[in-house]
């Protein structure tokens, strides 16, 4: 867990045995690959239909990502998506519905985990956005230092917590005001608007566009750039950029739990969350 006077470590501080040389480990839910002559791991969502971050797929992405985080020969990561047409498409609702007190704790702190981890790495983290990401899966992406999206204008970003009756957690919010700052940020939530890759770019959702069979080779060439720069210059840089935010959450952790539930137990949002469910049925 992330301490309120988070700093990052270098990598010769990083606790921990390395991984075995080279290759892949996985598991159901996340394919990790590490080349480590590059320094460079590779995490592919393979979650169908959609990738969506249920508890299972939160846990063992906290888990590959702090296996990478503790191995001294990984000094970046990319994350990217194994099926179709989608990166993510966010937050399970079924692990939303209909479940106890304790079954939102734990999914919610979960959630809070993936965000912590990923928002506080030591590693130079790059979205390689290669379908849809909205809700969670816009927070995913928007949590890296750096976002390639693939330019087809039926995929779409943002975080539209909006449009199902959910309202977005403060930290989210913070996420993507520092993105793409209050103003864009203030509209885009209210409506909650799914952005295509083109009006994505012009806000700054994105950093860049590419085709998609150019879209891992631009990914590595984006790493080598960020990785040309001494890792504890870019670390302490980075932390002194995101700590504000990450404090702010870890200070508000257990509240932001008690929120949730209390947000999610309505009767009103769990009819909200089953006539969404009915109506991804009938989509099938």
């Amino acid at each position: 867990r992330v301490s309120p006077g988070w700093l990052p470590l270098s990598p010769r501080q990083r606790p921990g045995p390395p991984l075995s040389p080279r290759r892949a480990f996985s598991n159901n839910k996340i394919q990790v690959e590490l080349n480590e002559s590059a320094g460079i791991a590779t995490m592919k969502f393979t979650s169908p239909p959609v990738n969506s971050l249920s508890l299972d797929f939160l846990t063992e992405f906290c888990i590959s990502l702090e296996k990478l985080e503790n191995n001294r020969a990984c000094r970046g990561v990319i994350l990217t998506s194994a099926v179709p047409k989608i990166f993510s498409s966010g937050l399970d609702i079924t692990e939303m519905c209909g479940k106890s007190t304790e079954h939102y704790t734990e999914f919610w702190r979960a959630v809070q985990e993936m965000w912590l981890r990923l928002y506080s790495s030591n590693m130079v983290t790059v979205a390689a956005v290669n379908g849809s990401s909205p809700a969670g899966g816009c927070l995913m992406a928007l949590t890296c230092d750096y976002r390639i999206m693939v330019d087809n204008p039926k995929f779409s970003i943002g975080l539209n917590e909006a449009q199902l009756g959910i309202v977005a957690p403060f930290w989210f919010k913070d996420t993507f005001v520092n993105t793409v700052g209050h103003r864009i940020a203030e509209r885009s939530l209210q409506l909650g608007s799914l952005h295509p890759p083109s009006e994505a770019l012009k806000i700054g959702l994105v950093d860049e566009l590419v085709p998609e069979e150019k879209l891992h080779e631009r990914a590595a060439a984006v790493m080598a750039q960020w990785l040309a720069l001494p890792d504890h210059a870019r670390q302490l840089t980075k932390s002194m950029m995101r700590k504000p935010v990450l404090d702010r959450l870890v200070a508000h952790r257990e509240e932001d739990i008690q929120n949730f539930i209390s947000f999610v137990s309505k009767e009103s949002i769990q009819k909200s969350l089953r006539m969404y469910m009915e109506m991804l049925k009938k989509k099938k």
